[in-house]
């Protein structure tokens, strides 16, 4: 029989797990990105969560169940991490667009909502394409999407990550828009 101070206990270990391996996967995304200051101080609030967790998992978890539930806040940690970084949109990504249409109005519309956009012409399995990059905040990538799915719905649209970026057109808005030097990458 599981008593209600073991209940608490995996439910205190349940959901330390989440936070801890949430900020794990946040930190190993700024650390991909280069970030070097805000992913290892990420790090150190991490590790002193998995320290008292783990200290709590080694004291008190002694049965299948409490295994489960220290596995358990392992997974749902790793999805919370997912959804946490999807729902932040940390850093930027690298919109590749390829149109056969003649493009005109796209890369205007895209200027005029504050993108940077490089045209370049090229030549496709059925003739000549346009080919569009514009690197944009990684939170403002569906509305890139909407707009030339409006546009050019027929547009074929790549997706890259960027690690860093150098000069260029760039809107440094996002969540560190106010602590600017902790959203930057450093080489």
């Amino acid at each position: 029989m599981i008593t209600s101070g073991e209940i608490l206990s995996m439910a205190f270990i349940f959901f330390a797990r989440i936070m801890d391996v949430s900020l794990g996967t946040m930190r190993i995304i700024l650390v991909s990105r280069g970030n070097r200051y805000l992913a290892p101080l990420i790090g150190f609030i991490e590790v002193l969560i998995w320290i008292t967790v783990i200290s709590e998992a080694i004291r008190s978890l002694n049965t299948f169940a409490g295994y489960i539930v220290y596995a358990g806040g392992f997974a749902t940690g790793n999805y919370v991490g997912m959804l946490l970084e999807a729902k932040i949109g940390i850093g930027y990504q690298n919109l590749r667009i390829i149109t056969s249409k003649v493009v005109s109005a796209l890369p205007l519309v895209l200027r005029e909502e504050g993108y940077g956009v490089t045209t370049v012409e090229g030549q496709g399995l059925s003739g000549p394409v346009n080919i569009i990059y514009t690197v944009v905040p990684k939170k403002k990538v569906e509305k890139v999407i909407e707009i030339v799915q409006i546009l050019e719905p027929k547009a074929f649209i790549t997706i890259e990550d960027i690690r860093a970026h150098h000069a260029g057109f760039i809107d440094r808005g996002g969540i560190f828009k106010g602590i600017g030097f902790l959203s930057h990458n450093k080489k």
